[in-house]
């Protein structure tokens, strides 16, 4: 996430500010421009206050039309929760505020999004959904384009407690949204464009049967040698999950490099910087992340925390990592 300035007064705001602090306009984020709009009074010419700007904070402008106007972002969403329940809507704008962040990286990075209006059988959509009597349990997932999450999964102790059932290194909202969207990108970006052979010979054969690989990888967990092959436990059980973890984690590394150099935490090396979408080869992205999260890493610890990011890049996970790279970048 880079650093944005006030229009108005060129006070530093940050992507969900709705105030600029320096001189008191209202902020808006423009999704067509990936750039923060001040304003006093109406917003921009063209633009609107997102409907959700009340129920959930959201600070996205809208295209200015009669009645209600969604941003890009909640045009997205297909269901929301029932938000007569106050504990529904306090997770359910915990998910928005990730959705938002995940949304503006995949944007940064030039990646197309195909909604479910312009594809309604498998275009983008979002349901954000609380467990119910009606419903039963909402699983967290994806299926053609519709991507699910449980709305527990914004509560820090659900959370927590399924990523230590689960075994999981790192568990986040953000990630969810990140891993999720690489099944869609699977479909959009390998088996429409004939990659299908390609992407095979680095992650295997996505034709074996889903749920049986899931339902061996719950009974029997990963293989003892994973972490030569694959960058998470889950990342073992099936060649979709394979990809979408490592794809979630190049999207990891992509939005905290642009953080770290909008912030300065990485000092800019000679003759160039990072910003999503740059045309760069894999191995220097690489070599600055692993400086990064080597040294947040070591600041963990003296805080007594567990790493940030702890995870390690064998052969075959850098091999799977340039593939996906290769799809974002395809000049590089």
């Amino acid at each position: 996430m880079k650093r944005f300035q006030c229009e108005n007064c060129a006070t530093v705001v940050h992507f969900d500010n709705v105030v600029c602090l320096g001189c008191g306009h209202a902020l808006g984020f423009d999704a067509g421009t990936l750039s923060m709009r001040s304003y006093t009074g109406q917003p921009p010419e063209g633009t609107a206050i997102c409907a959700n700007a009340t129920a959930c904070g959201c600070n996205w402008l809208a295209p200015a039309q009669e009645g209600q106007s969604f941003c890009f972002a909640c045009s997205l969403n297909r269901m929301v929760p029932d938000l007569s329940n106050p504990f529904h809507v306090e997770r359910w704008t915990k998910l928005e505020a990730a959705k938002r962040h995940f949304l503006y990286g995949i944007m940064a990075l030039g990646l197309p999004i195909v909604t479910r209006t312009e594809d309604p059988e498998e275009g983008l959509g979002f349901e954000l959904l609380a467990d119910a009597p009606d419903v039963g349990h909402v699983m967290t997932g994806h299926e053609n384009g519709l991507i699910t999450i449980n709305i527990a999964e914004a509560s820090a102790p659900d959370r927590e407690a399924a990523r230590v059932a689960m075994g999981e290194a790192l568990r986040t909202l953000i990630g969810h949204f990140r891993h999720e969207s690489g099944h869609y990108y699977w479909n959009l970006l390998v088996r429409d464009t004939g990659r299908l052979d390609a992407a095979r010979g680095i992650f295997g054969d996505e034709t074996l049967d889903y749920a049986a690989a899931l339902d061996a990888h719950y009974a029997d967990g990963p293989p003892p040698d994973w972490q030569q092959n694959f960058i998470s436990a889950y990342a073992s059980s099936h060649p979709w999950e394979d990809f979408a973890e490592t794809w979630a984690h190049y999207l990891h590394i992509a939005d905290g490099l642009e953080t770290a150099f909008a912030y300065q935490v990485l000092p800019e090396a000679p003759g160039w910087h990072y910003e999503p979408g740059t045309e760069m080869p894999l191995d220097r992205m690489l070599a600055a992340w692993v400086d990064l999260s080597i040294g947040i890493n070591a600041v963990n610890r003296s805080l007594g925390q567990p790493d940030l990011y702890p995870f390690v890049f064998s052969e075959k996970v850098l091999e799977k990592l340039e593939f996906i790279h290769r799809l974002i970048m395809p000049k590089v």
